[in-house]
């Protein structure tokens, strides 16, 4: 086993996700971005949600109005149990975040042009950021699908099942600090192959949403979009809009990527997390502790912040959490001409899962040297003064110029219990007739 160093970046080699609108595909999931689509749709009605009373929740003194509105995969009740070794009864069991995690990390080792069939044995690891989402009934009760209901809601199982069907004998890790989750894992995994732990690894996060709770709780909070759109750091965001996704990066060191011939996407030049600490509520954002959070990345990156291209933000539409990111972000890449966006705009917030999708957007960006639009931007927020920011809203697909070969790149993600996450991407040119 090897030991990466800071000569020796951590690289993604590989990747795969799901999106809304029935999004399986790197193809469909840029095609998406380049064309500027919202994927949001209705609720889902094949989940037993009670939908009425969700729409009526507005009706209630101090509750603000639910829309008939989300990001939601199409394929989150689909699963080939029998493709992974498991029965259709322990399948119904399983946390749909199981079942999607295990088939977005197959198609991701595919891309990586690993046979995800023969890799048993091997010294890798997986890390997953994962949320629960109050699937199926209780653990303590006497059901059909008794026996099976501790590993088919262990948080932990979302990334053990990843490496049991597969076979790795590594670290296997599902990571929980909220809407920093996938990123976490992402920092985790490069840091676990640096320190010799694994030859490689599985990175990602995933969400599906077992049961509406969170449109509850967004509600009584009054955080939740009125209209049904995410609309970042807009002048007319009431709130974020939740969504789900699924997104998984193969992580090795350069000199394994170069000795084995993989494509290199990305070189994780460097990441971070921290927490807000005292003082405000627990739930809202801290612009000192984001500061803190670039810094101490573009730091261990050792790049100058001019050189950033796009920052993926974490810009979830909320009026309190976007003025302070600015903020925070002003005061680090103000310097320079970085174009800002959020995927949130065309999925919603896909919790645990979106710092993923927009790391891989990020990487997608790179890969076609193009910044991709993001939606609602025409209209930006009043809360800060923009020319003394130095950052501008990616509003139109824009041409992503390399520096000396390469475009670099930022992926920000904060979770509601105070962790914050933070990325630093470079990505090498690619050829011009490369398929993503």
């Amino acid at each position: 086993m090897r030991t990466s160093t800071t000569d020796d970046p951590i690289v993604v080699v590989g990747m795969a996700v799901e999106a809304p609108g029935g999004i399986d595909t790197l193809p469909a999931f840029w095609s998406m971005l380049a064309e500027s689509r919202e994927m949001i749709g209705p609720f889902p009605r094949d989940r037993e949600w009670p939908v009425e009373e969700l729409l009526s929740l507005g009706r209630i003194d101090g509750w603000s109005p639910v829309r008939d509105a989300g990001g939601f995969l199409d394929g989150a009740t689909e699963f080939d149990p029998m493709f992974f070794g498991i029965t259709p009864r322990e399948a119904v069991a399983m946390d749909p975040q199981q079942r999607v995690g295990m088939r977005v990390a197959w198609r991701a080792l595919e891309h990586a042009g690993l046979n995800p069939g023969a890799l048993e044995s091997m010294q890798a690891g997986v890390w997953m950021g994962v949320s629960a989402t109050e699937y199926g009934p209780g653990v303590a009760s006497v059901n059909e699908y008794s026996g099976y209901r501790a590993t088919g809601t262990a948080l932990g199982a979302v990334a053990g099942r990843i490496s049991h069907g597969l076979g790795l004998i590594g670290p296997s890790v599902s990571v929980d600090t909220a809407c920093a989750s996938s990123l976490t894992a992402v920092h985790q995994a490069a840091a676990a192959i640096r320190a010799g732990e694994c030859d490689w690894a599985l990175a990602g996060g995933v969400c599906v949403m077992g049961s509406p709770g969170a449109f509850y709780e967004f509600s009584k909070n009054n955080a939740l979009a009125t209209d049904g759109h995410c609309r970042p750091y807009a002048a007319d965001a009431t709130g974020t809009l939740w969504g789900e996704g699924a997104g998984v990066v193969v992580l090795e060191p350069e000199s394994r990527a170069r000795e084995l011939g993989h494509r290199i996407y990305g070189r994780l030049l460097g990441s971070r997390i921290n927490h807000n600490g005292k003082g405000a509520p627990l739930a809202v954002p801290s612009a000192a502790a984001q500061e803190r959070l670039v810094r101490d990345t573009l730091a261990v990156a050792d790049i100058a912040p001019e050189l950033v291209g796009l920052i993926e933000g974490h810009g979830t539409g909320t009026p309190v959490g976007d003025p302070l990111e600015l903020t925070a972000l002003s005061r680090t890449y103000g310097s320079g001409r970085a174009l800002l966006g959020s995927v949130k705009s065309n999925v919603g917030h896909a919790q645990a899962a979106s710092g993923m999708l927009g790391l891989i957007k990020v990487l997608l960006c790179g890969a076609n040297g193009q910044i991709a639009p993001t939606l609602w931007g025409d209209n930006p927020t009043t809360e800060i003064d923009w020319d003394k920011t130095g950052l501008q809203l990616a509003v139109k697909f824009d041409a992503w110029e390399p520096v000396d070969g390469i475009r670099y790149g930022a992926v920000s993600s904060f979770g509601v219990a105070g962790t914050n996450a933070h990325a630093i991407i470079g990505m090498p040119v690619l050829e011009e007739d490369s398929d993503v």
